[in-house]
């Protein structure tokens, strides 16, 4: 692995106040396509790799995962690459990572996700998406803790997403960008997925805003319109990694069950908890699909 050297007390006070105060996505005249080529070129002075083959987002519950993938060639601070915000938010590491699989694959790790709920703006939110591309990785999975809705699943349950309802009210397209979402999740990726582990269930993600949890009444809107799986990301992500040309496979971990099908009050402690608790095992999958990826 890497060694990164440490940074002066002024040189971390830069990185700070050009993500947070100044960070060039918030620019409205600015492309937000050239702010991530500028964040891969960062990533591949930093790392010392010049292009990934896959990127992985790892959400509540999964952080594990990265350290069955393979060889770290390198872990950098998100908040030294272009346009990356802090991360926020309990069971995120705020650092990008790349990885060499046995296979030979290159894979970039994100740990810095930025949730729609911090109101930085849906250009933050994908701008991990975009960068992955900008880096070459042709092949984006996106993970989450969620809530399901199907009583039938239990927390530490790892389902595939086959489709979402984007209620959010917002899109990561600007302009006149019409880009069909049909298939954006990967059917021949799931399929993959299922040849690792045959028992893996799926269902369709609903994203709402966030930052509280869904009512029942919300729960039950979400079910009468198809959704399975209610959680505050991936949709929009997914919606700009196809966008940017690349295959999507999305794979929830159930936390807890949904408002009003669970009856004890949910937190965020349980979300952790139950993603501490089903750690091991999803982990070990998540890394064996990639690997077949």
């Amino acid at each position: 692995m890497r060694a990164r050297p440490a940074g002066n007390a002024l040189g971390r006070l830069r990185v700070y106040l050009m993500t947070e105060w100044h960070n060039p996505l918030d620019d409205p005249a600015a492309l937000p396509q050239e702010i991530a080529a500028q964040a891969a070129a960062d990533i591949a002075r930093l790392t010392g790799v010049e292009s990934h083959d896959i990127a992985v987002t790892l959400g509540s519950g999964w952080g594990k995962a990265a350290d069955l993938l393979g060889e770290t060639v390198a872990t950098i601070p998100a908040t030294e690459v272009a346009g990356f915000t802090a991360a926020a938010v309990v069971g995120h590491s705020g650092t990008l990572r790349s990885i060499l699989t046995p296979s030979g694959k290159r894979v970039l790790v994100i740990g810095a996700r930025t949730h729609y709920y911090e109101q930085h703006g849906v250009r933050r939110v994908v701008h991990s998406v975009r960068t992955a591309a900008a880096t070459g990785a042709r092949t984006m999975v996106l993970t989450n803790g969620a809530g399901g809705i199907k009583e039938t699943w239990k927390p530490g349950t790892p389902v595939l997403i086959s489709d979402h309802i984007n209620l959010t009210a917002d899109s990561p397209l600007e302009g006149a960008n019409f880009v069909d979402l049909t298939d954006l999740y990967s059917s021949r990726l799931r399929d993959i997925a299922r040849s690792i582990d045959p028992s893996l269930d799926e269902g369709v993600y609903c994203q709402f805003r966030g930052p509280h949890y869904e009512t029942p009444a919300e729960v039950q809107m979400a079910k009468i319109i198809g959704g399975h799986i209610v959680g505050m990301s991936t949709a929009l992500e997914a919606i700009a990694a196809r966008e940017a040309g690349m295959e999507v496979l999305g794979m929830s971990l159930i936390t807890n069950l949904a408002a009003g099908i669970q009856t004890t009050p949910l937190s965020h402690e349980e979300v952790i908890a139950a993603g501490r608790e089903a750690e091991p095992v999803i982990s070990s999958l998540l890394a064996q699909i990639i690997e077949a990826l």
